[in-house]
Parts: C-alpha cells; sequence; structure tokens
C-alpha cells in the first residue's frame, strides 16, 4: 500500500510518499496550503500521480509528548483533505522533524532561504519513515511471536 505523508503548514505542505511495499519513504513536493485545502488541480496531480491508499498527516507535538497548539488547526485541515479526497486519514507525531529536515539540508551546504522549498517535504519524509520503521517493527514482532 503505498502511504502519503502530509506535514501541514500555515501556508505550505510538504508531501511525500512510501514506496508501495511500506519501506521507504521519499519527498515528493511543497504544494501551497490553499491548493491542498481546495483539492486544487496541483495536488490532484499528485494523487493521480502517487495513488495514495492512506494519508498520515504530522501531528504537531510539544516535547512532552501532547498536542501542541496548532494541532486542532492540522487535525481540521486534515479531516478536509481526506473527505475531499475520500483517503483513509491517520496522524503521527512529527515532533523535530523540521528541525531534522533544517539540520540535513544545512549539512548539505544550503542556505536558509535554498531550504524554504524544502523543509517542508523532507519532514515529511523523515516522519513518514519513522511511522514505516515502526510499523515495520511491530509486523516483524508479530512474525517472530
Amino acid at each position: 500500500m503505498r502511504i502519503m505523508a502530509l506535514d501541514i503548514g500555515e501556508k505550505r505542505v510538504g508531501v511525500a510518499v512510501s514506496d508501495p511495499d511500506e519501506r521507504v519513504a521519499s519527498p515528493v513536493c511543497v504544494i501551497a496550503a490553499d491548493e491542498v485545502l481546495a483539492n486544487g488541480r496541483s495536488f490532484r496531480i499528485v494523487l493521480e500521480d502517487w495513488e495514495p491508499e492512506l494519508l498520515l498527516c504530522g501531528l504537531p507535538m510539544t516535547l512532552s509528548g501532547e498536542e501542541g497548539p496548532q494541532a486542532e488547526r492540522v487535525r481540521g485541515f486534515a479531516a478536509t483533505v481526506a473527505k475531499n479526497t475520500g483517503i483513509p486519514l491517520e496522524f503521527a507525531d512529527e515532533r523535530l522533524s523540521s528541525a531534522e529536515a533544517k539540520r540535513s539540508l544545512r549539512e548539505k551546504g544550503l542556505s536558509e532561504k535554498a531550504m524554504r522549498g524544502k523543509v517542508d517535504m523532507i519532514a515529511a519524509s523523515i516522519f513518514l519513515q519513522s511511522w514505516l520503521d515502526a510499523r515495520n517493527g511491530m509486523r516483524e514482532q508479530a512474525k517472530d511471536g
């Protein structure tokens, strides 16, 4: 099953996808938040290209593991996207994924300005990979146990 991760920001949404075997997450693109919310043409093209069977949206959490102040907005946005697309929705902890994405891009020598369009899709791929790893780990344990 292919999973599409959405890192929902106020202005942009980072998009990442898994391979069909749910092993590897890859960054795809960044789309204007208004375009995603309205199920606009550019978002529909991405959906048609990747054909996800599940949307995984990053949920902003505090360092103590509670839902952060943006969580309610993200939940509402994600619910609208799921309703518009007819694709099932789950949430994942996106704690520190943006910081990790920035660190990774900085290591590659990108400036803050050059990073701006990439951070969201890299962050989406980071929390998607984490989610995939956890899910695959549980499958392995179930198989072994």
